[in-house]
């Protein structure tokens, strides 16, 4: 079942975490967590920024903003971490 970001939005009430995960250049999973009150509508659609130059072979610091952008399709409940923690795959964009 292909899921909306509504859908994404209601399964994000039962969980405490966001990981919000990709790969890198070389294929290694990367991530990064937020609260999951600030998943929003506006993060699907304008996604979220971050440094590129902290993942290996992304960017050069002094041209290193990198966007992700969700894909609600990919989204499900992680039930390894300790702390109930909703995955969505993202990809990643250069904002330029």
């Amino acid at each position: 079942m292909t899921k909306t970001v509504a859908d994404v939005l209601k399964m994000s009430k039962e969980v405490q975490i966001v990981d919000l995960r990709f790969t890198d250049l070389p294929g290694i999973w990367q991530h990064f967590s937020i609260p999951a009150r600030a998943l929003t509508e506006e993060l699907f659609e304008e996604g979220i920024g971050f440094d590129g130059s902290s993942i290996r072979g992304f960017q050069e610091i002094h041209e290193s903003d990198m966007l992700l952008m969700l894909d609600p399709t990919t989204a499900f409940v992680d039930s390894i971490p300790e702390v109930p923690t909703l995955a969505i795959l993202c990809d990643v964009y250069d904002p330029v």
